[in-house]
Parts: C-alpha cells; structure tokens; sequence
C-alpha cells in the first residue's frame, strides 16, 4: 500500500446495515464474547465548591459534597461493552487494597468474569478533584510500574486460551503505558489470537508499535500519531493518510483508525481510506474516556457482522455522546440507539433538504422535531409552522401549505390526532386515519416533515418549537391563535371558498341521498 495507489472508497456512512444495528442495539449482542486485557484503572471523583482560599496556603478549600468512582482505563472499555450487553473477560492487574475492592465491586465490572485478574503491588487509582461548576482543579495519581514477568504473561496466555475454548469474537488491548501491556505480552496475545482466528483490536498509548504489530486494527488519536511518528502532524486529511500508510505498512496493521477530535475518524487499510465525519456538534464537557469509547464500540459492531466503515460510524455517534457527560461515562445500547435514531432523522431531513430525496413517511416525534428545529435556528434558517386536521386533503389545504413553504425555509406541519379530531368534529370524524393523513401530507412536496399532537391545541408543541412563523387559514383574528407567543409572528391566509372536509362530506351525503 502506497500513498499514490490508495483511494478515497467510500464517503460518510450510509448506514446500511441499519436494521441489525437496531438489532443489535436492543439486545442483540447478548452472544457474543469480549476479552479486555490492559491497564484497570480505579477513577475517583471528588465533587464539591471552592469558595475560599486557605488561610495556611494559596490553595482553594473545596467544602466535600460527593465521591462517585468509575472503570477507568481498560475498566471503561469493558464497562462500555458491558453497557452494550456484550459478555466481557478481564485480564489485567488489580492491588490487594480497598481500591481494588472499590473497583471490583463497580457495576459493570461485577457483570464482567474478573476471575482472570493478576492481584499484586498496588491498585491504579486517578483522583479527580471537581470544583465549582464542576470543573476539575486538581489530579492525583496513584500508580506503580509493574511489568508482568514471564509467569505472568503464562497465566495470561492460559486465561486467553481458555477463554478462546469457550467462545471468543474479539480481543482488546488497552495499553494505558502502565505497564502490564508489556512488549512481550502483546505480541504473546497478538500471536495466540491470529493462530485462532480471533481479531485484535489495539488502543496504544506507547511510542513503539513494534509489539502491536499483526492487530486487526489499531486505533490512535492525533496526539499518539504524533508520538509514534515524531512529527508534528496537523490534523488534516491528506497529512493523516500520508502518515497513515506509512504506520499501516511499516507495523504490518490491517486497519489503522485515527481518531480527530471535532473532525471525526479517519479509517486506513488496503482498501483504501474514508473520512468519517461527526455528524453532530456536541457540547464538550470531559474528553476522557473517548477513546475507550470509540475502540469498545467498533469492536462490539464489527464482532456482530456490522462492515468496519458503519461500525465506525456509530462509534462516532458514540463518542459525541460521551464527550457531553462530566467525568468517566460508559455508553449503554439505550442512549446509543437513541443517539443514532436523531442522527439519522436529520441526516435524512438534510438529504432530503438539499437533493430532493426525502423519506416518504416524514412523521417524526416532538423530540426529533426539536432537534431539527434547533439544528435549522443555529443555521438561521426560517421554520413556518402550521396545523389542522387535515383530515380530507383538499386543493385549499394544498394551496395554503404551499404557499406557507415559500415563507421559509422548512414547513412543519402539525395533524391533530385521531381523538383529537373526534372531540373537536364529532364521533364521526375523522374520515380519515392519523396515519393515512400523515401519508398523504408526506407525499407534498411542501411539507418537510409532520407531527402528531393529541391536545386539541398545538400551544405546547409550539412551546417546544418556537417557529418564525405561524400560519392559519381561514377566519382567524390573529390574536385568537393558540401558541402565538411562541413563534415571531403570525400569517393568516384565507382559504378557497367552498374547499373544506365538512363541504366534501355534505357534498357526497346529498348523492347518496339522490340516489334513493
């Protein structure tokens, strides 16, 4: 592989193997086997205010409010595998003191089969010390240098392969630079794995990949790519694909995935390379624990039959999610799912925005629809709402919903539910179900999407969506429009006379009546 024969093979992904990530992601990963090997880490996290400086010295006090304790290190990525429903091993090192027994005894890790854990010296522990508005000021370490002896890495080879008897789809390697991910141990682990199969998947914190040389994937980020090349890279594309090839040649790595802060991943191999992109800006509150995050869920996707490019990209949605939580977050297959449903919803609104593609159903919930309202006002575009029953589509209602379009930019268009309708029409009515009248409504060109509200009132929808404008036809004084506070202003347009569901329904009650 050279930098002048590879090529850019695929874009963004399109999530085509849609349906067995949600699959997946309710509870479809209950098969399958992980093993974690690296650098248990105990997170501690001391919360509280610093409103004074000490009197004995120029340090803030911080008044104690709490202490939480997460996984840290390796113990984040199986906690974020455990949190997807993955059956996860542990091999690692823990102490014989109270911190290993913290750790121990932490949720994700008592889901875990920790009975492989090396138990000698002292516990890792990172002690953060959070602050007003929850800011860290303060960091303490607690850590030994403890590189396994060949003992050791016998044991660990034991425990592998006893797990691989088992059943194994993946193993990671978590090397924190603590030292129990030695040389000689990783390229043990490397080498039993490929005799059996099983893939790889490396999270390197050392200068020297030499030892990590025939993993199935390696995923660095900049600052890493950095230490192993001894170049100053700027994260830029075509820097990191030169640099890339170069890594992926010289360490014989199959894939190598360099993760790029606000600018996505990048994934190398013989295929070629693909910029995934983060498909949306989350507000960052702690960085820690990304990369576990990223190396964990690439890992459980690709172990599941998910082709590496779309792995990568739920990764990606992943990491956004983790980013925006303060301290050591492990993802779960809810919020993920969830995480991954608001991305494609307004990812196929943006399709369908710009290339004329839009879904045939465009209902959305009012959670989507605030996230696409939001995501449209941070792009000063113009949002128009309206609402009714809409319960026979009529040329009125065709006329008033395109000419509302052309005020802005998006047309939201609210439908009255099915109990809705009855209570304000009658028994009798609607003709028409809420579904059939939100497939009809997304058959127009005019609308960009549609919600379903079940007050007889859109007022609290409105609250939630704060339009530019709302538009009403009919007989309205603008003052009598429920919600107007919520929206900029109001438009009211008259509609056609003798166009309404009620007219069409006398209309075909008098044939009927004609006809006996």
């Amino acid at each position: 592989m050279s930098v002048e024969g590879i090529q850019f093979y695929v874009g963004q992904s399109d999530f085509s193997a849609e349906e067995n990530i949600n699959r997946l992601c309710s509870g479809g990963f209950d098969s399958f086997h992980v093993v974690v090997i690296g650098d248990y880490m105990l997170d501690r996290y001391v919360y509280g205010e610093a409103k004074r400086i000490s009197p004995e010295a120029p340090v803030p006090v911080l008044e104690f409010s709490e202490e939480k304790l997460a996984p840290g290190g390796a113990g984040n990525v199986l906690a974020n595998l455990a949190g997807l429903g993955l059956s996860v091993t542990s091999i690692g090192r823990t102490g014989y003191d109270r911190y290993a027994d913290d750790l121990l005894g932490l949720p994700a890790m008592t889901f875990a089969d920790t009975s492989h854990m090396i138990r000698s010296g002292r516990t890792i522990v990172k002690t953060r010390v959070m602050g007003s508005r929850r800011q860290q000021i303060l960091r303490i370490d607690q850590e030994e240098m403890i590189t396994p002896d060949e003992k050791e890495i016998e044991n660990v080879l034991s425990s592998l392969k006893e797990c691989i008897a088992k059943g194994v789809n993946g193993v990671v390697i978590s090397d924190y630079g603590k030292g129990f991910c030695s040389p000689d141990l990783c390229r043990s682990v490397i080498s039993l794995c490929k005799k059996h199969e099983v893939p790889v998947f490396v999270d390197p914190k050392n200068k020297d990949w030499s030892h990590y040389s025939g993993a199935f994937l390696i995923s660095p980020n900049m600052r890493e790519l950095r230490l192993v090349t001894g170049m100053d890279i700027n994260n830029e594309d075509e820097e990191i694909v030169r640099y890339g090839v170069g890594l992926a040649e010289k360490y014989h790595i199959e894939n190598l995935l360099v993760t790029r802060s606000e600018k996505g991943a990048t994934l190398i191999n013989n295929l070629g390379y693909v910029h995934e992109r983060v498909t949306t800006k989350a507000e960052v509150y702690d960085v820690s624990g990304a990369g576990d995050t990223m190396i964990a869920v690439v890992t459980a996707f690709f172990i599941a039959g998910i082709p590496l490019k779309d792995a990568i990209s739920v990764a990606n949605i992943a990491s956004q999610i983790v980013i925006g939580k303060i301290g050591t977050y492990a993802i779960n297959a809810k919020t993920l799912l969830n995480g991954i449903q608001r991305i494609k919803m307004t990812d196929s609104y943006e399709i369908g925005r710009n290339f004329g593609k839009r879904p045939v159903n465009k209902l959305v919930n009012w959670q989507e629809a605030n996230v696409i309202c939001s995501k449209l006002r941070n792009e000063d575009k113009k949002i128009i709402f309206t609402n009714g029953c809409f319960d026979i589509l009529h040329s009125g209602h065709v006329d008033l919903l395109t000419s509302a379009r052309h005020m802005g930019d998006c047309l939201v268009v609210a439908v009255n539910s099915d109990d809705s309708v009855r209570r304000l029409k009658g028994r009798e009515r609607p003709v028409n179900s809420s579904e059939d009248r939100v497939k009809i409504l997304s058959a127009l060109e005019a609308v960009d999407f549609v919600v379903i509200f079940e007050e007889d009132t859109p007022e609290r929808l409105l609250s939630l969506l704060h339009p530019d404008i709302i538009v009403k036809g009919g007989d309205y004084n603008k003052e009598d429009v429920s919600g107007r506070e919520h929206a900029g202003e109001v438009v009211i347009f008259p509609l056609k006379k003798g166009f309404s569901t009620t007219s069409i329904i006398n209309k075909i009650g008098m044939k009927n009546e004609k006809k006996f």
